[in-house]
């Protein structure tokens, strides 16, 4: 290896060796078309290349799905790994020795990998507590009534916490401090300042990331009276909830192979479908279905396809149509969910980029209690008849019709069901389910068309009327602000640098993100004298951990590419012309404020009525700017 320098040379050296053409081909088939590289992107299923690659700049950008940034981007995106084990990889590859001495680094490294041992040393004492200890006896029983084998056991390191307040500290004081304990998520403060296990008297069941890792812990109560029911780790600098999926570890391979994910509730729901052959089952951390959790299965699934088997309770509905809102948002922009199982191939709307569909048992029994008692090859049977997402929607209004029901019951259920219908993108498969449902219910077929597309007529309406309210002036101003934070990376003289820092030094920007990159921008540019290249490294190192805003720094790129060229006349434009539609975005929102206060004033008030003589005098002032 090379010799040793700062970290930051380090990754100078790293970036400069780095080719994003060799990263990406890797995974991705590029064909060249002017000076830019176009494929399929990895990121999001497409059949039409929209996932560019430009050498010069070292950046990638997918115009369907959004994803960007530079060539570490793409690796800690492709693998979901973190900016510092991308950096790791790299240096071994390279032969570049990163620096021991850079002292915040290393110190942050040592201490996550202490944390790593603690959880890992404290998942084996937990393990064999469970099998050794006279009063882990409930929690076998307990293990043993739910089906769970003393090998199912050993395969997912269950374990047990005892009774006492210190008994995980006493243990391992002499390895980790207090402070390991604590930022590992095991042990909690008391009022008094004492710090005491975080669990005891649990059954407890290790989490693991994608490289079966312990992160953390789920712990689920033994007694009846003992709350929570089930307790789990802290978000810690390994664990972030909201980011994990419980059995990912196991179900990865079998995700990528079967290209289909199961999504249940518990962890002994996983437990048991993956210990009766279910590889592919996975559920979220005693929190809700989060974006990032979709993101992370859309990984190892190409298709998309996501299969919901909560429970069929009221509460587990409820999770299910909280879990597929999560979904739909996650997809937002990528493609429709897939509505109908014919296949109509002609009609462009019906393609889709994820398909839902809900598994739910005839008895209403959770996963874990139907494969105990009916086996994994009838609850398979059940997964392969699963209706789509809003087959089970709109068959979970249905059953609630009863023959007697009035002409104002039959309405109330239209309702219910209209928000469904109106939703499906294609004419054809609409009528098809207005169809249906007219049928079930017994009402005019015509009559609920008229109303699904007086609905609809209505909602466009009322769209269009506030997104023009609301959005005209503040899209106005964002596009403004990304102009000029732009003109920053484009190639032009470096003179319209300094005359481009000069006047927009006092522009009041809006958006906290590109205020933050302005501020960045504005401490850079005089480092490396006003050099784009060396901006736009500085700024993907500065934010190399921040994916929110590198995304936007490869936006700032790619729009920068339009002023690439401008004259020194039509340069100093570009930012009189940006810096204006600011300035009047900020003109109107007082416009609005004056108004507003004008309207609340009272008139039989002296004083007021001054006062409004002074707004009116403002306002009109405010107009005339404006105009």
């Amino acid at each position: 290896m090379s010799q040793p320098k700062t970290y930051s040379e380090a990754i100078d050296e790293i970036r400069s060796r780095l080719d994003i053409l060799d990263a990406v081909q890797s995974r991705v088939v590029l064909k060249k078309r002017g000076a830019n590289y176009w494929g399929c992107c990895p990121f999001h299923n497409e059949k039409t290349p929209s996932f560019c690659v430009n050498p010069q700049k070292g950046i990638f950008k997918c115009f369907g799905c959004g994803e960007g940034g530079d060539a570490i981007t793409f690796l800690m995106k492709i693998n979901n790994q973190s900016f510092s084990d991308v950096i790791k990889d790299l240096a071994m590859q390279f032969g570049i020795e990163l620096p021991k001495s850079h002292s915040d680094n290393q110190k942050y490294t040592e201490e996550k990998q202490q944390i790593k041992d603690l959880l890992e040393k404290s998942c084996e004492y937990y393990h064999n507590n469970l099998l050794t200890l006279p009063e882990a006896k409930g929690a076998l029983e307990y293990l043993e009534k739910r089906g769970i084998t003393r090998d199912i056991i050993d395969e997912y390191k269950l374990g047990y916490s005892k009774k006492g307040y210190t008994e995980l500290q006493n243990e391992f004081k002499a390895i980790f401090t207090p402070t390991i304990f604590e930022k590992a998520g095991l042990t909690v403060q008391t009022e008094k300042g004492d710090n005491i296990d975080r669990f005891r008297h649990r059954i407890m069941i290790p989490i693991k990331d994608e490289t079966n890792t312990v992160i953390a812990f789920g712990a689920r109560a033994i007694e009846a009276n003992q709350n929570p029911k089930y307790l789990n780790s802290p978000d810690t600098v390994l664990y972030n909830k909201s980011r994990t999926l419980y059995g990912i570890n196991a179900a990865k391979d079998s995700m990528i192979k079967e290209d289909y994910v199961v999504i249940m509730e518990g962890y002994f729901d996983v437990i048991s479908a993956q210990a009766a052959g279910l590889k592919n089952a996975v559920a979220s951390c005693g929190t809700a279905l989060t974006v990032d959790h979709v993101r992370l299965i859309a990984k190892y699934s190409k298709s998309r396809r996501i299969y919901l088997a909560f429970d069929t309770d009221s509460a587990g509905l409820k999770a299910t149509q909280r879990s597929t809102d999560v979904i739909k948002e996650a997809f937002t922009g990528l493609g429709n969910i897939k509505m109908f199982d014919r296949s109509y191939s002609s009609l462009s709307e019906d393609k889709y980029t994820c398909e839902i569909r809900v598994i739910a048992p005839f008895d209403s029994k959770d996963p874990d209690e139907y494969i105990r008692e009916y086996g994994i090859d009838a609850y398979k049977k059940y997964i392969n008849q699963a209706p789509l997402l809003l087959d089970f929607e709109i068959e979970q209004q249905l059953k609630n019709y009863k023959s007697d029901f009035s002409p104002t019951d039959k309405l109330a259920l239209v309702k219910k069901i209209m928000p469904l219908i109106e939703e499906i993108p294609n004419n054809i498969v609409q009528n098809e389910y207005i169809k249906l449902v007219s049928d079930r219910i017994n009402i005019d077929e015509k009559a609920l068309i008229r109303e699904v597309n007086r609905s609809k007529s209505l909602q466009n309406t009322i769209e269009t009327s506030y997104s023009g309210i609301v959005t005209k002036s503040s899209n106005f101003c964002e596009k403004a602000q990304k102009n000029l934070l732009s003109l920053f990376l484009a190639d032009v003289n470096k003179n319209n640098i300094n005359y481009l820092s000069e006047n927009i030094k006092n522009v009041k920007f809006i958006d906290k993100n590109l205020i933050i990159i302005k501020e960045a921008i504005d401490k850079i540019a005089c480092q490396v004298n006003n050099e784009v290249e060396k901006i736009i490294q500085s700024l993907y190192n500065q934010f190399a951990e921040d994916n929110e805003l590198k995304d936007i720094i490869t936006d700032l790129i790619y729009i920068a590419d339009s002023f690439k060229g401008l004259s020194d006349n039509d340069f100093k434009a570009a930012v009189r012309e940006n810096k204006a539609k600011i300035e009047q975005y900020h003109t109107d929102c007082e416009k609005k404020e004056l108004a507003s206060k004008y309207k609340n004033l009272n008139d039989d008030d002296v004083e007021s009525m001054q006062f409004q003589m002074q707004l009116r005098e403002k306002i009109k002032n405010k107009q005339t700017i404006g105009e």
